[in-house]
């Protein structure tokens, strides 16, 4: 039986100043998604999990959590760009333009604006991103500057799955 190897991510010789990465998972926005990330981070605006007082503000409803808005589209972003990086460095130039409210359903994309090798570490390469995030009607509702460390495909750690072989083993003789 021949294994087939699934995406593995971009390593540093793999990205190219200009490319655009359109992540592949969009993430519709729960009432539960907000309320976890406001307690999580302990943030205390009622305009987050509080019905009634939302209603009372210029937005009619609740908004979400912007720190969950930030988590949710760097995580849309990993399986493009940093699933193999050996560090994050820094988000920089984050602006949300646009609210995000329950319901909304976020998309995200990144773009290459910079690479080079690193200094101090032969194995890895740093890159530098834009990565935005969109709802289902357009509007941008974040973007960032990123920059990571990631490894070079020669230096990257080896992934092995002994179970799968095992299991597929087990299967093969049965």
């Amino acid at each position: 039986m021949e294994i087939k190897k699934g995406w593995e991510s971009r390593f540093y010789e793999d990205f190219e100043v200009g490319h655009v990465y359109p992540h592949p998972l969009g993430r519709t926005v729960t009432k539960t998604d907000n309320i976890y990330m406001t307690l999580l981070t302990q943030n205390t605006n009622p305009s987050h999990f509080d019905d009634y007082y939302s209603s009372q503000t210029d937005f009619g409803q609740p908004l979400v959590d912007s720190t969950f808005t930030v988590a949710l589209v760097t995580g849309q972003s990993v399986t493009d760009i940093s699933q193999n990086a050996m560090a994050n460095l820094g988000w920089d130039k984050i602006r949300l333009p646009n609210p995000v409210f329950e319901g909304d359903t976020i998309y995200s994309y990144s773009k290459v604006l910079d690479k080079r090798e690193s200094k101090s570490r032969p194995n890895v390469g740093i890159v530098n991103v834009k990565t935005a995030g969109y709802n289902q009607r357009g509007e941008v509702v974040v973007k960032y500057e990123r920059t990571f460390m990631v490894y070079k495909k020669s230096h990257a750690p080896k992934k092995k799955n002994d179970l799968l072989n095992r299991v597929l083993e087990e299967e093969e003789n049965n």
